[in-house]
């Protein structure tokens, strides 16, 4: 039995009860609630110190003094709330309220690992619980990547640190993971083994014709521009199928054809001719005539990264929504068919996601990171957005992540924004996010049985994210006192 705590004073619900302490606990700290149902778990929400001597009608601090020179006689009491998460077997809530006067006992850890410790099967380890750092903490990996997650927090509070963490636990379990890597953190880690880079490449004949247009600009009103268009790309397909010509030189010499054939329409194919011409211009830094098709480059069972810290936002943009929607296609391939080049299930990890899927305006990858939030757990694609700034984040592609885990955020829009997205998120939770230290997060949602504030595993082989140590690199060119006097009294 565990140390009594306090006991439940005033009203309770089936959900929350107020204790007066005769231990103070620590906010965030894992109770067992004295019920008629049996002990049911709880966490404490909420702390509030006080004393009836100086109450706040005190004015005068000479009477403060006064009271603190009478050692023993000082009556403080410590006031809280616990949430009920509900029994220990299932985590089912209560059918009624624990009754006044009903003890709160501190929580063990062999009730707490009961709840947070899934070692083996589906369970995945993601760090330790703050208020019992020796209860360590999994999550349902199946929940997880069926269910997509969102790991939201401020600048340099631990995001890639558990973006690694996560990884690196599910190659262990044979899982295939594709992170875009905006930043090339993660090019020269190890993820639970060597990770496989993918140079961010498209070959133009790996493209559909309608992903096309939408990089030509192409718009679906310019009806003649379409229909010549695909025209000439069917000829062009056809012919590059015989032909040791790249698609896109095949494709400006059909143009050129019907350029000079269609007099009626020899408008639309000079404008097609110079939306061709600039689409080259525009993305030459990212298209390949010689790159194999993207789906043919990922590994199963490894964790593959696409370095895009090297291209802009707008290539980074057509990297990542042809590879979301090649990974997307061969699935589904895979699962109806059999015959997919991705056998196996494949968890996305999109690093800087509030760029790639913007609250205010449409991109190529906010189409297909909508789709796969909508259709992945039918096909096995699992979907991963990392953010430090929430409210730019399209609210519709937040909404679908189930778990989420939110280390420590500041900015008061952030936090409501984070709020509306998760029922799970209380205003309790929600309040405690910028106290939180680097690498401590609140995780909740469908992969946890209940919310729980987690100090996450260190990622041991490479600090990810960190900040430059800005000091150290001026040192380094920093010229010595010597160098100093020789150029001073060197000759003019």
């Amino acid at each position: 039995m565990g140390e009594v705590l306090g006991y439940v004073i005033g009203e309770a619900t089936p959900t929350s009860a107020s204790f007066l302490s005769v231990k103070p606990p620590k906010l965030g700290q894992y109770v067992l609630v004295e019920h008629a149902e049996g002990d049911m778990l709880g966490m404490v929400e909420a702390l509030i110190s006080g004393s009836v001597t100086l109450s706040a009608d005190v004015h005068d601090p000479r009477v403060v003094e006064r009271v603190r020179r009478l050692e023993g006689s000082r009556d403080l009491y410590v006031k809280g709330r616990v949430k009920v998460l509900g029994d220990l077997a299932t985590l089912s809530l209560p059918r009624s309220p624990p009754q006044p006067g009903a003890e709160v006992r501190e929580a063990g850890k062999e009730e707490l690992m009961k709840v947070f410790g899934q070692e083996g099967g589906a369970g995945i380890r993601i760090g330790t619980l703050i208020s019992h750092p020796e209860v360590p903490v999994y999550v349902d990996a199946n929940r997880m990547v069926t269910r997509h997650l969102a790991i939201l927090a401020m600048t340099g509070a631990g995001k890639s640190n558990a973006v690694a963490v996560i990884a690196t636990q599910l190659v262990k379990l044979g899982g295939t993971v594709l992170i875009f890597d905006m930043h090339s953190e993660y090019v020269g880690s190890r993820l639970g083994g060597s990770v496989n880079v993918i140079r961010p490449s498209i070959n133009p004949a790996h493209m559909n014709p309608v992903e096309l247009m939408q990089l030509m600009r192409v718009e679906p009103y310019y009806h003649v521009q379409e229909r010549l268009f695909r025209r000439a790309w069917r000829e062009a397909f056809k012919r590059s199928l015989q032909e040791p010509k790249d698609l896109l030189t095949l494709l400006e010499e059909e143009l050129e054809r019907l350029e000079e054939a269609e007099r009626k329409e020899r408008d639309a194919a000079a404008s097609l001719l110079n939306k061709l011409e600039a689409f080259r211009d525009r993305y030459e830094d990212v298209l390949d005539v010689r790159a194999e098709d993207v789906a043919s480059r990922l590994r199963e069972g490894v964790a593959n990264v696409v370095d895009l810290g090297h291209v802009d936002e707008e290539a980074a943009d057509v990297i990542v929504s042809h590879t979301l929607r090649r990974v997307l296609e061969e699935r589904k391939k895979a699962v109806l068919g059999g015959r997919g080049r991705l056998a196996r299930p494949i968890f996305t990890v999109l690093e800087e996601a509030h760029i790639l899927a913007p609250a205010q305006r449409d991109t190529l990858s906010k189409y297909w990171i909508s789709r796969i939030a909508r259709e992945g757990r039918k096909f096995g694609v699992g979907l991963c957005l990392v953010s430090q700034r929430p409210k730019a984040l399209d609210p519709d592609a937040l909404s679908q992540a189930s778990n989420m885990m939110v280390l420590r955020m500041v900015e008061p829009t952030d936090q409501r924004h984070v709020q509306q997205a998760s029922e799970s998120l209380s205003d309790d939770l929600l309040a405690q996010l910028p106290a939180l230290n680097v690498g401590e997060a609140v995780v909740l949602g469908m992969m946890v049985k209940a919310p729980a504030l987690v100090k996450v595993d260190h990622h041991p082989f490479k600090a990810l994210g960190g900040d430059i140590n800005v000091v150290e690199e001026w040192s380094k060119a920093r010229p010595s006192l010597e160098e100093l006097r020789s150029l001073i009294q060197r000759p003019s």
